[in-house]
């Protein structure tokens, strides 16, 4: 499939130098794979076209960037289950035209009551492992996704929730066409999902098999259970059958999360926190997430001229890949819930700190790397973007993590429970140690940009820890490179892998420098130098996140959308 890119290994990487930053024949400007989306009255950028029209199709009926934003994803849970669902949390911004504010949300759940810290470990010795299992019943926290919907909703949405659910209700009771990348995923998914518990092979396969592309699927069962919610709010999922009918499947089949734990769910309203970068902020949400990642990243490019070093050569890939392990050091360390550890967030995105980590940065790859002291300065996912005629714009991210999540299916609710405890540590003296009632450290972050405190960009780059490198990699190549907002998404892609994880124990630190994967339009001589300075490159096959983004241009009034070229997506507007 062309657009899981073809592996491209070194010794062949001088055929493709010449595709690294390509120019357009006509224009000489630099390569996106189509023209920006523009539209005068709102805009949509999504994974999956039909989600795209859904989000348009609410906004022309009078609905706003909030109610499209929910129907959307409600749409992308039924046809993109290899990303997201109502079984996953979800984070978000939203630019609110009327109070010219950002707002954020943080709709992740937390870790089961009735298990203590002793209990999974006693269930993990028996598993014959120390660390939390990606797939069964002990990686599933409370989905937050639902409350989310319903949080943004009440704050800024505009249509009933019954209107907003329908079209993905009418999509998954009449079937909907499978598209192509996510079949793919899709068919590697259903292998190991379909050993866990409970019902996933009924309810995801067609004859025990994942559907392939342009096949017709249907989910009666999330249907029925995306009616009772459209009907019941939210508490038809945290206080009503849904959760009895959880609650009972947990217990007949060992799992821990219980009634008590969907009613006792809320998500929280946070503030966004910002870096400013060559007269662009750049806004995150607080940690559990990973968002403050790129904003340390940023904090520490800030003192080199990138743009003089240039697009993808070996000296700003260099200085890239070095401030993400410096940055990823501390996340590992410090990013955990709030509610349990405060992270020194404001010494941890200062810019006297980024300047001090800065000096750690030499000619020559770091092999080991710590992560710093910022009290001294303390003062498989989808994407998705939504905006309107009144200006409102919505940066939302939802996933069960890890693709389809734990292969988890209560019968007859027709979605898959998230895996995403599976990303606490089992060192007791970690700050994203397990614990009851605790939200794990989690990857998924949306983005927003503002300039001159206006709003101008709603972006993602989904996937794992691309996320923080992806979202640098965007606003550098807007801000520093002059590319536009497709460009910017289209351009080679590189991401630093083997940095110390949240999931690690405290004591441990990145000691042999990690590697470094880039796209085949990188070029070999690149690489080349990359590994004369002590790093290990390797030409990659895939990985590299899923991008949506619009952009407000004040000037003239209108919306520009872009949409990422190595997935199914889509941007449209009108």
């Amino acid at each position: 499939m062309k657009r899981l890119y073809s592996y491209v290994a070194l010794s062949l990487g001088l055929l493709c130098a010449n595709a690294a930053y390509s120019f357009d024949r006509i224009t000489g400007q630099s390569f996106a794979s189509r023209s920006e989306v523009i539209a005068s009255e709102a805009m949509a950028a999504t994974s999956q076209p039909l989600a795209t029209q859904i989000a348009l199709d609410v906004m022309k009926r009078g609905g706003n960037a909030i109610d499209a934003a929910i129907a959307a994803n409600a749409a992308l849970g039924l046809m993109e289950p290899t990303g997201n669902g109502i079984g996953g949390d979800l984070y978000a911004m939203v630019w609110h035209a009327k109070s010219q504010k950002l707002y954020g949300l943080n709709a992740s759940g937390r870790s089961p009551l009735g298990l203590s810290y002793d209990m999974l470990a006693n269930e993990l010795k028996k598993l014959g492992r120390d660390t939390i299992p990606a797939h069964g019943m002990l990686p599933i926290s409370v989905p937050g996704a639902v409350d989310g919907w319903f949080e943004l909703h009440s704050k800024f949405g505009s249509l009933p929730m019954t209107d907003i659910l329908q079209p993905a209700i009418r999509y998954a009771e009449q079937g909907f066409p499978v598209s192509e990348l996510i079949a793919y995923y899709w068919q590697r998914s259903v292998p190991v999902l379909s050993k866990q518990p409970g019902d996933f092979s009924a309810a995801f396969t067609l004859d025990g098999k994942a559907p392939a592309k342009g096949q017709i699927f249907k989910n009666p069962a999330l249907a029925n259970t995306y009616k009772a919610i459209a009907k019941d709010g939210r508490d038809a999922f945290y206080k009503g059958d849904i959760a009895v009918t959880i609650d009972r499947f947990m217990r007949a089949n060992g799992g821990y999360l219980r009634f008590a734990d969907f009613a006792n769910h809320r998500s929280d309203w946070v503030e966004p926190v910002g870096v400013e970068y060559k007269g662009h902020t750049l806004w995150e949400l607080p940690p559990n997430g990973q968002g403050i990642a790129a904003l340390q990243m940023l904090q520490i490019l800030k003192n080199y001229d990138l743009k003089a070093s240039g697009f993808n050569t070996p000296q700003s890939l260099h200085l890239l890949v070095e401030a993400k392990k410096l940055a990823f050091e501390d996340r590992a360390k410090f990013y955990a819930d709030q509610d349990f550890n405060k992270a020194p967030v404001k010494g941890l995105i200062s810019e006297q700190y980024g300047r001090e980590r800065a000096k750690l940065i030499g000619d020559k790859a770091a092999k080991r790397v710590d992560a710093g002291n910022p009290a001294l300065y303390q003062g498989d996912t989808i994407y998705m973007t939504t905006a309107d005629k009144d200006g409102n714009m919505v940066s939302l991210i939802q996933s069960n993590y890890r693709g389809m999540g734990s292969g988890v299916v209560v019968p007859g609710l027709g979605f898959v429970f998230q895996d995403r405890g599976e990303m606490f540590s089992m060192d007791p003296q970690h700050a994203n140690a397990y614990a009851p009632g605790k939200r794990p450290f989690h990857t998924i972050i949306p983005a927003f940009v503002t300039k001159d405190d206006k709003p101008l960009i709603s972006f993602g780059v989904m996937g794992g820890a691309m996320q923080p490198q992806g979202h640098v990699q965007i606003l550098v190549n807007m801000v520093d490179y002059g590319m536009n907002l497709q460009e910017a998404g289209d351009a080679p892609r590189w991401q630093h892998l083997g940095n110390t994880e949240p999931t690690d124990a405290s004591d441990k630190y990145l000691e042999n420098g990690g590697y470094i994967e880039v796209e085949s339009g990188v070029p070999y001589e690149t690489a080349r130098e990359l590994m004369h300075k002590g790093h290990a490159v390797r030409y990659g096959l895939g990985g590299y996140g899923g991008y949506q983004a619009i952009m407000r241009d004040h000037a003239n009034g209108v919306w520009i959308g872009a949409s990422e070229s190595r997935k199914d997506g889509q941007a449209a507007g009108y």
